[in-house]
């Protein structure tokens, strides 16, 4: 097994969720508030940075609403909305093309750290990627403290033996993580985010040595 390891945000790298995260968050906050949010909105949210937990900024934006409601019941709700019945988790789509994933895994091993939990990443993983192999797989359920913390690195450090991580990811948080845990970090701005140019310039500033377009773009920096 190759030495290095290529550790893959999921959300916004590998795989689109404009219509399942991002999607559930607007009708968390509909289902309390009767407001609107903006996908706009959401990504200022998300550059600002310290919301990397879906279910938490769901509860700040209903608060920002003028709206309390307790923690555990959004994470209810948000929950009932994206896996249940006909849940938006099935709206996702897998980014990377074919190919791209099996050529990378001849030089590196993969990984994933996201701010999922671990079972929803390979309910994902199961659908779109079942003939790879991503070891380890680390959920937020799997670390004592969640992005921009290095918990996440670090544990797939230890548990790679020591070869150099990439990490690749489209997050404020991302990228902290990743200085936090001395690991080069890559950015993705994809286009149909809608604050693509500014999310850009901010994973640079946070220090990426690349910020791409699509993970698609990956094999020619790395």
């Amino acid at each position: 097994m190759p030495g290095d390891v290529l550790v893959f945000d999921m959300d916004g790298v590998l795989v689109d969720v404009n219509e399942s995260y991002r999607e559930t968050i607007r009708q968390t906050v509909r289902h309390f508030t009767g407001s609107e949010v903006s996908h706009e909105h959401i990504q200022d949210l998300k550059n600002a940075g310290g919301w990397n937990n879906d279910w938490a900024l769901s509860q700040k934006i209903v608060h920002d609403f003028g709206v309390d409601v307790g923690y555990d019941t959004v994470v209810a709700h948000f929950q009932s909305i994206f896996q249940g019945e006909g849940g938006l988790m099935k709206r996702e789509r897998w980014v990377p093309g074919p190919g791209l994933l099996e050529g990378l895994s001849r030089r590196y091993r993969l990984a994933i750290f996201t701010g999922r939990l671990r079972e929803e990443a390979k309910v994902t993983l199961d659908r779109f990627a079942r003939g790879l192999a991503f070891d380890p797989v680390i959920g937020t359920d799997d670390v004592d403290n969640g992005k921009p913390a290095p918990d996440g690195l670090l544990r797939i450090a230890a548990l790679t033996n020591g070869g150099k991580l990439w990490y690749v990811g489209d997050t404020v948080d991302d990228a902290r993580s990743a200085r936090a845990a001395g690991v080069p970090f890559i950015g993705i701005a994809a286009q149909a985010n809608p604050r693509s140019a500014k999310l850009a310039d901010l994973l640079r500033a946070e220090g990426a040595v690349e910020v791409l377009d699509n993970v698609n773009q990956l094999e020619g920096v790395v």
